[in-house]
Formats: structure tokens, sequence, C-alpha cells
């Protein structure tokens, strides 16, 4: 089957102009009756100040915010996005620094800016305009400081836990309703965090294509990192004797990495890089592959890749790493292997998946609107302490 023209462009070597994706233009939407969950919330969404909403490119927690902002602005919730400068979304849109941040993620000076001018704001809002809950997806910050703001918060857990985090969420948690992305990464969490929700991770099933008859192509997307597993791709796309194109963008620190490690390997045949890719290039990449492969070699908490290509009817060969043991369903909607040669052998097997399941398992467990079902219930829980207080005065 021939590519799509976007495909077909880069894989040749010329790369296409990049078309920003649709947006509504900004606005705060008439409120309705919330979905079958109750009456509307007005939810502060607290985005990261590094990259914009939604991302250009990389930007997995960006995307995530995105396509959940504009689900829960749908569903009849009046939203106000606080995200780095360059976003846009239908609900109101808040930007607090002079300029987006990608090169210097997890910078504390901008966090903290970033963060204190959002509770500035959220404070100073009263009446009608006052904020039911926080939804927090910012880092640290907000966590740490939330019992300093009278609304309630709502922190989704976005990182693997280390020995660092875990004593800094022992010490916070209280402050803030906590929600885990996947099972395993609550798995991994310090003991008073096991009993914390676990909502995945959304994507919009229906603004991505599903294709069934695949080219011949496997696939590989993500950072330039060694546990992130692109020398094992190309190993075992090698063994299986299949062409490999990995895409995904060269963070500072990973240049030698990638070097030594993948470039050497790059040949515009059996091996193609395309760099950074999104919007419908990104798409068309997922949907046109015949797997994506997930070598991974650390607990990675979710994995959002897995889900794009699943709703794209792309199967996963994935090691059972972190979330991937949830996300791939084996025999299913991909195969968990131990290896390259494993990996190799599992191309071989395809054919036994069907894209059509693939697709309808991701629709069923992260579909946007089954997520923002889950949020709106756990906004909800969030305010009901305060709620019963103010009963009582």
């Amino acid at each position: 089957m021939s590519s799509p023209p976007a495909v077909a462009e880069v894989l040749a070597g010329r790369r296409p102009r990049r078309v920003p994706p649709e947006r509504a233009p900004n606005r705060t939407r008439p409120l309705g009756d919330g979905g079958k969950g109750g009456p509307h919330l007005r939810v502060a969404m607290l985005a990261p100040p590094w990259i914009s909403v939604p991302p250009p490119g990389y930007g997995g927690v960006e995307s995530v915010v995105s396509v959940l902002t504009d689900a829960l602005v749908r569903r009849g919730n009046e939203v106000t996005l606080f995200c780095a400068p360059g976003s846009t979304s239908n609900a109101r849109v808040v930007t607090l620094l002079d300029e987006a941040h990608p090169d210097e993620i997890e910078r504390s000076l901008y966090e903290v800016d970033h963060v204190a001018r959002a509770f500035a704001a959220i404070d100073q809002a009263c009446g009608a305009s006052r904020f039911d809950v926080v939804h927090d997806h910012c880092g640290f910050t907000a966590l740490g400081m939330a019992d300093r703001l009278a609304t309630p918060m709502v922190h989704t857990l976005h990182g693997q836990f280390t020995p660092a985090t875990s004593a800094f969420y022992t010490r916070h948690e209280s402050k803030a309703t906590l929600v885990a992305i996947s099972r395993a990464q609550r798995a991994t969490a310090p003991e008073g965090l096991a009993g914390v929700a676990v909502i995945p991770n959304p994507i919009d099933v229906q603004g991505w294509p599903m294709q069934e008859h695949k080219q011949d192509y496997v696939l590989w997307i993500g950072r330039m990192a060694v546990e992130k597993g692109p020398h094992r791709a190309i190993a075992a796309a090698r063994v299986a004797g299949v062409p490999l194109v990995l895409a995904g963008v060269i963070q500072p620190g990973q240049q030698a990495f990638f070097d030594r490690e993948v470039a050497p390997h790059i040949d515009g045949d059996r091996v193609r890089f395309l760099g950074e890719v999104g919007g419908s290039l990104k798409r068309s990449v997922f949907a046109g592959a015949r797997a994506l492969l997930m070598p991974i070699s650390w607990e990675e908490p979710f994995g959002m890749v897995m889900v794009e290509a699943l709703t794209c009817g792309t199967p996963v060969i994935a090691f059972p790493a972190g979330a991937a043991s949830e996300l791939v369903i084996d025999g299913r909607t991909g195969f968990l292997v131990e290896d390259e040669t494993t990996m190799a052998a599992a191309v071989g097997r395809l054919e036994s998946i069907s894209a059509r399941d693939c697709r309808a398992w991701v629709a069923e467990h992260c579909d946007v609107n089954v997520v923002a079902s889950a949020y709106e219930a756990a906004y909800r829980a969030a305010t009901r302490p305060r709620e019963a207080t103010m009963a009582l005065v």
C-alpha cells in the first residue's frame, strides 16, 4: 500500500511544511450540565510552563492537558488553562510568563514563577468566578504549596518514583487529591499513596486515523535516551529483516548517545530517521506502521506513544516494564517480549493482531470522554470536605 502523502515525502527525504492542527478559537463556552456526572465545575487547569499546549512536537504532559481540557469544556465545564505562552484551547487561556522554556525543563525559577502567579490569580477569583478545583500537572511546586491555597487541588502523578520524589510525596501527599496514571506507577509509590485512584492518560480517539492495511516498516518513537531503547529497536528490526523508522527529539545531553548508538545505523533504507514529528505527520507515521517497538529498560509510568499507536490500529511489541504490561494485552493488542530476539520473532506474528481490536481497547479504556468523566468524579470528591465544612458554618 502506498504511503500517505506526508509520510511518503518524509521517508523520501522531503520534509513537508508542518501544518498545525486546526483549533477552535480561544473562548469560554456557555455552561451546561457537566455531562452525566452533575452540575458543571469551574476548573483551574495548571499546565507546566515549559512547552505550549498543545505541543508543536515533543510534549507528553502538554498533549494530555490539551485533550483533557478541551473535553472538559465540551462536557459543559468552565475551565481556565494556566499554561505556557503560545498555547491555544477551547478553554479560557491564561499565560503567565513572557515566553515558553522548552530547553529549561525543571528549572525551578520558571516553575515557581509560573505557579506563584497562577495561585495569585486563583486566590483573587471570587463570587461566580471562584474555582471549584485546581488540577495540577505542573510538577512539585504547586503540590508542595497546595495547603496555602483555599481551593482544593487534584494533582496528577506524571513522573517515575525515585527515592527523592518518594520522600517528597510522603511529606506532601495530604495536601491534595493525588491521581496515578497507571497501576504500575502506583505500585512503585510510597506506602501512603497506595490507595490513590488510577486514571489513565487520555487520547481523543476520533482525532486519530485507523488504518488496517499497513506498510512494511516498524516504528520506534520517543526521546533519544538509552532507557527508551532506540538502539535495541534497531537490533530487533535487523534480526526481523524489516525496515525501521525512528522518530523523536534529541534533547540536551542525548547527542553523544545518538551519535554513538543510533546515527551509524541510519542509511535511509533499512533504518530511517525522521527527527521530531507532530500533527498530521505523526498520526500518519503511526497509522502506517506494522508495529510500534517499545524496548524500554525503565519503569515508564504510562507510555503515551503506545496508546497513540493502538488508536491507529498499530500493534505494540514491548518489553514488560512499567505500564507496558497494562497497555499491551499480549496476543490481542500486541506482544510482551523479553529481548530483541523475541521482539524480532513477534514481528512475524503480527497478522494475528486485529487493528480494530487495538483501537477498540483504547476507546474503552483511554478515550478522552472516559478519562474526563473519571476526573470529574475526582474533582467532586476533592471538593466534598470543603463543602461539608462550609455547611456546618
